[in-house]
């Protein structure tokens, strides 16, 4: 076997092996409904049926979080069916490691296997069917995080809403197998890596590019506006203190002092690498925060939730939300009351 070979095949072992100790068990139930509901409490609601009554129920979860980007593992054990409803804000990339499932996908279907994963969009209508065996990494990217890298890449605002393809051939891409080490490694080698936020952000936005340069999606072909995909230094500065202080009062001036430049030069700044400007970026991710509240079901009525992100117009509030989600925040409320 040639070294490169011989790398390839400790790699690849790596990737079986990933996400397997005691630390990260999220559970381990035979029980159905206690499945669906630990399962659920990671990614999204849905409905879990036993393919086969003659096959038991061994489900096995291992998860790690880190921030907007979640890595987990998951088994069940036998043959089960699985509705999901809508991710809405989120992007999952299913992975078996072993064994095979039936993905169908707004009319598209393909048979996952160890080379193949699948890829779910936030909107996407989805059905599974996981065979007894399947092993599967599930790597969940926050869509705000996916979509806010693509929009610093291409250097204006998507037309459409961001869509990849379904399967992906993810062991041919070495970044991204690079990427899942680098992700395990970090649960081992740094257990408080969440604390350090400028460190998480950078991770996030490592992975939220990875994703989008090793799969393909709607805008693979748009050409960056920019040369540089890394933003410039004080654009980080502004943003990574945005996504720290979102909840605060924050003024255009206090932003420029933030970042060491001049408001001009602030405004340029996000205008060229991020397509909108900086009060109007805070407004997105103030957006995102209501919305999660809303969509987390603990949420008792829309002004509270609205005011608490600094949302004092409701009308405009309303109306802005509906612009970006498709529907009210009452809507929204109840169905996931």
């Amino acid at each position: 076997m040639s070294p490169s070979s011989s790398h390839a095949a400790q790699r690849a072992t790596s990737i079986e092996q990933l996400l397997q100790g005691s630390e990260r068990l999220l559970f381990a139930s035979s029980d159905l409904d206690e499945t669906r509901l630990r399962v659920g409490g990671v990614m999204q609601s849905h409905r879990l049926g036993l393919g086969r009554d003659v096959e038991t129920l061994d489900a096995r979860m291992y998860h790690v979080g880190f921030g907007e980007v979640t890595l987990s593992r998951l088994r069940y054990g036998a043959t089960v069916t699985i509705d999901p409803d809508p991710l809405e804000n989120f992007y999952l990339v299913q992975m078996p490691v072993a064994g095979g499932a039936c993905i169908q996908s707004n009319g598209l279907g393909i048979d996952s296997d160890t080379r193949l994963a699948s890829v779910l969009n936030p909107d996407d209508e989805v059905r599974m069917r996981w065979l007894a065996g399947n092993d599967q990494l599930m790597l969940r990217l926050s869509r705000s995080l996916v979509e806010r890298t693509l929009v610093g890449l291409l250097g204006h605002p998507l037309d459409e809403p961001l869509r990849f393809d379904l399967g992906f051939r993810w062991r041919e891409q070495a970044a991204w197998r690079c990427l899942l080490d680098y992700l395990a490694d970090c649960a081992v080698q740094c257990p408080d890596l969440v604390q350090n936020k400028l460190v998480l952000s950078s991770l996030e936005q490592l992975a939220a590019s990875v994703m989008l340069s090793s799969h393909r999606h709607n805008y693979s072909r748009a050409s960056p506006a920019r040369c540089g995909a890394v933003l410039p230094r004080h654009v980080r500065r502004v943003q990574d203190y945005l996504q720290a202080h979102v909840h605060e009062p924050i003024t255009i001036d206090q932003l420029a002092l933030v970042a060491g430049s001049s408001v001009r030069s602030l405004y340029a700044g996000f205008r060229d690498f991020l397509g909108v400007s900086p009060m109007s970026y805070l407004h997105a991710l103030r957006l995102e925060r209501v919305r999660a509240e809303l969509v987390g079901g603990d949420a008792r009525n829309v002004t509270g939730v609205a005011l608490r992100w600094g949302f004092s117009h409701m009308g405009r509030f309303s109306s802005d939300y509906k612009r970006r989600y498709g529907e009210t925040p009452s809507q929204t409320l109840r169905r996931n009351g």
